[in-house]
């Protein structure tokens, strides 16, 4: 499943229906609409898996209230704690500090399972994140060789990659382009974020 799908399928039943709630809660006096509003953005970013836009969460606070303004306040109550709310892929979401990475593997008994990637997985996601839409063809002419299905499968698997636009080469094949959740996994706004590098095409 695309982190798309993922994203539409964590909306709430009844999303787009404005009329569900009240917003504007003008019967509370101002700090207590602060709060409220606080309170539903923050419950909306723990609740989803994946980054939530600032559209997003305008639908559930006051009409031109800054979304940017209470996650600033939800963000200075968090200070000292474990977690964080954090700006990524063009969303916010809630993302456990690093520094606590030990404790979370320990507790889950993950043993030496890890997320780490091979030299050459992290070689072919660079390439396609620099070179995008690229097709295997392209990334053979980077590596000198064939990257194997496989190791794109694995990519694609962990929702890194999907297929992007067919390439103009003869026969069309398809070419790959990395997903939103590439953005979030290496903490990047957008792929205007990645550093700068030179790669010998």
């Amino acid at each position: 499943m695309t982190v798309d799908a993922k994203r539409e399928n964590a909306k709430p039943k009844g999303a787009g229906r404005e009329d569900v709630i009240d917003r504007e809660l003008e019967d509370l006096p101002q700090e207590l609409r602060w709060r409220e509003w606080m309170g539903r953005i923050e419950v909306v970013l723990f609740a989803s898996p994946i980054p939530v836009g600032r559209d997003d969460l305008a639908r559930i606070v006051g009409q031109g209230v800054s979304v940017e303004m209470l996650i600033e306040d939800i963000q200075g109550e968090l200070t000292g704690r474990p977690y964080e709310l954090v700006q990524t892929a063009g969303g916010w979401m809630f993302r456990t500090k690093t520094q606590f990475a030990k404790a979370i593997k320990a507790a889950a008994d993950l043993g030496d399972q890890t997320l780490a990637f091979t030299e050459m997985e992290m070689g072919v996601l660079c390439a396609i994140a620099y070179h995008q839409p690229i097709d295997r063809a392209g990334l053979k002419d980077i590596f000198g060789k064939d990257v194997s299905r496989d190791l794109l499968a694995r990519l694609r698997f962990k929702d890194l990659i999907a297929s992007g636009p067919r390439s103009p080469r003869p026969g069309a094949p398809h070419t790959f382009v990395t997903t939103e959740m590439f953005l979030v996994t290496f903490d990047l706004q957008s792929l205007r974020d990645l550093p700068e590098l030179s790669l010998a095409v």
